[in-house]
């Protein structure tokens, strides 16, 4: 089981993403809502294109950048897991630039996501309580592998806040 991570495991900025997690276990809020994006995307198919204003991303875009990003922390997560190093920062709008989310369907997209968040469940699953506490450095801020999950869980809920919020 992992537990919330405590706040000197993590920047001030993804403090946005931890705090939008709620208190059920994290691996069950991570299962629950891989489903629910996947329902959700899956669903949106005539909407993927849209974007609720000029330089905005689109849906294919947002489902895009949230597999890439969860891919990342993940990564990171397994770093940090086996030892303490330094690791770079990333732009998400260096990443977009370079994203070819739009030319794909929005379904290939939702089972990316899908997969992707297999993955992660697969890897903080089989995280030994050390290993999840054992941190090391991204960004400039120091990191712990449980923190991560957290974040992870925090970033998709973020996105879908605004999905809520400026999309449906």
């Amino acid at each position: 089981m992992i537990s919330r991570p405590n706040t000197d495991e993590y920047s001030e900025f993804a403090a946005l993403y931890v705090n939008l997690v709620g208190s059920d276990p994290i691996l069950d809020i991570l299962e629950r809502q891989k489903n629910e994006s996947y329902e959700l995307f899956s669903s949106l198919t005539d909407k993927a294109m849209y974007a609720y204003a000029e330089g905005k991303w689109t849906i294919k875009q947002i489902v895009g950048h949230m597999a890439d990003t969860e891919r990342i922390f993940a990564y990171r997560a397994l770093v940090f897991s086996h030892e303490s190093v330094t690791l770079p920062g990333f732009d998400q709008d260096v990443y977009m630039k370079q994203a070819t989310f739009n030319c794909r369907p929005l379904e290939d997209l939702a089972n990316e996501l899908k997969t992707v968040r297999e993955c992660s469940l697969f890897l903080f699953r089989n995280m030994t309580d050390a290993q999840s506490k054992q941190t090391g450095i991204a960004s400039g801020s120091p990191f712990s592998p449980r923190a991560y999950a957290y974040m992870i869980a925090g970033h998709e809920q973020h996105h879908w806040n605004i999905l809520k919020e400026r999309y449906l």
